[in-house]
């Protein structure tokens, strides 16, 4: 009789009776099964949070090669960062102070003048602080020829103090009495008289004083209470 007639053939209600074969096959299926569900239900679970643990060994080892390769690496990153200190504290310097700015502003109104320039208009406004310094807005119009402008601007860079002048919204045109029958947009005659309108701006530094009080006034809401304060 073959295995499979065995089975057809098999009492359910004598299972000591079954032969031999068909218990062994049958116990082989269950501790099959059981390994199976005890697999399924918890070790894939357990083989999953294997992997993910494996995956973030990896970014661990990762972070620390990097972090270890920076402290390696600290005490020259401390010194180049110094010497970044440094050189800004000497650019800075040379950049005017606050007693230093109204001196400097006539200054350039008479470098202006001194190339023969006509100022218009030379108006100081009010400071804008920017954190280390601070920004000195000027309107002007001057009117002039290109080569009372490249004079003005040599003289201003010759100044003792580093001056910074930016152009904002800034035109030059042809001034009154130039010729405008150029053709297209040629430019003016180098001789021709030109003027220049707009808005400039000039820099200097704040001192630690000042520094301090702009921190302060600038600081978030309640970063200076002490706590427990109301």
């Amino acid at each position: 009789m073959s295995f499979f007639d065995d089975l057809r053939n098999l009492d359910r209600n004598n299972v000591g009776g079954w032969p031999k074969s068909i218990k062994a096959f049958f116990a082989i299926l269950l501790v099959g099964l059981i390994l199976f569900l005890g697999w399924y239900l918890k070790i894939r679970d357990q083989q999953d949070e294997l992997e993910g643990l494996e995956r973030k060994e990896q970014t661990l080892k990762g972070d620390f090669s990097k972090k270890q390769a920076q402290v390696v690496n600290l005490e020259a990153y401390e010194k180049q960062l110094e010497d970044m200190k440094e050189e800004l504290r000497q650019l800075i310097s040379q950049l005017p102070g606050r007693t230093e700015m109204p001196k400097l502003i006539l200054a350039i109104s008479q470098a202006a003048l001194g190339a023969g320039i006509t100022n218009d208009l030379f108006q100081p406004g009010p400071e804008v602080m920017k954190g280390f310094y601070a920004e000195k807005p000027i309107q002007l119009r001057m009117t002039g020829t290109y080569h009372q402008f490249g004079a003005f601007i040599s003289a201003v860079a010759s100044l003792p103090r580093v001056v910074i002048l930016t152009m904002h919204d800034v035109s030059l045109r042809p001034g009154a009495g130039t010729a405008t029958n150029r053709p297209g947009n040629a430019a003016p005659p180098v001789g021709g008289v030109l003027t220049l309108e707009g808005t400039v701006k000039t820099y200097r530094y704040l001192d630690d004083e000042e520094i301090a009080a702009f921190e302060a006034a600038n600081a978030p809401a309640g970063a200076n209470k002490p706590a427990g304060g109301k």
